[in-house]
């Protein structure tokens, strides 16, 4: 059954704009016809009563669909990276259960925010967002928040139960701290919040792991190889996936 998000609660709902678009004319659906509709981050099973205008008219079946949500939020944190490559990290981390994308200004970065295209960039990851949580079957569309300064992600830190920084200067050295075994150490059903942070191409500067760290975050390696900016999230939520899940 294809998913929709809705804003209102469950009852007397109705789905209006691109999303009824797509039920009446991309999908051609017809009344008795039945949809998932994500309403208040519970998924409904629900009938289509009729076609009101440029409104699909729903009622709820009363069955409900499990939540397949991380059951720890994990915002990820990354430098601005060049290309289209957040565009990618927010359409796959939003697959693998990312709660929220917080992009950041890195020392490192070579992308410049760009404040009068930024609304439009920004509408157009949280329409990535969307799309990709409907297809993974997501009761939460993840937040993409508008890039921050290095120093308001310093001010992020306390507001998590547990904060990472992928660090390559950890991956390169012999003795590596496993992510999996830090992972262990908060797996004690507290933790209901994580911050994982990754660096641009070229990664994080010296100066803002140290600074990430005396904020309260720890080093987190991803294994020996070094990570390219947009394959770093997915290693870390997978692994969060393993553990957690």
């Amino acid at each position: 059954m294809q998913r929709y998000f809705i804003e209102t609660a469950i009852e007397n709902a109705r789905i209006s704009g691109e999303d009824a678009r797509h039920i009446e004319r991309v999908m051609r659906m017809k009344q008795g016809d039945k949809i998932v509709v994500v309403a208040q981050n519970t998924a409904h099973i629900c009938t289509i009563e009729e076609f009101d205008n440029d409104e699909v008219v729903i009622e709820a079946t009363g069955q409900t669909i499990p939540s397949p949500e991380l059951p720890i939020q994990v915002t990820v944190a990354c430098g601005l990276p060049k290309g289209d490559k957040l565009e990618l990290i927010t359409q796959k981390a939003t697959e693998l259960g990312m709660f929220a994308l917080l992009p950041f200004e890195a020392e490192r970065s070579i992308v410049k925010w760009d404040k009068k295209k930024g609304v439009k960039k920004q509408e157009r990851l949280q329409k990535i967002a969307k799309e990709a949580a409907e297809q993974a079957h997501r009761t939460h569309i993840p937040v993409v928040f508008e890039p921050i300064g290095f120093k308001q992600l310093l001010q992020q830190i306390d507001l998590f139960d547990a904060v990472f920084i992928a660090d390559e200067e950890d991956a390169k050295a012999e003795e590596r701290t496993r992510f999996a075994d830090k992972l262990k150490n908060i797996d004690d059903k507290k933790s209901k919040s994580m911050l994982i942070i990754f660096g641009p191409e070229g990664g994080i500067s010296r100066q803002e792991s140290e600074a990430l760290i005396q904020a309260g975050a720890q080093t987190m390696s991803l294994g020996p190889r070094i990570l390219r900016a947009e394959t770093a999230p997915l290693y870390a939520l997978s692994a969060i996936s393993y553990e957690f899940e």
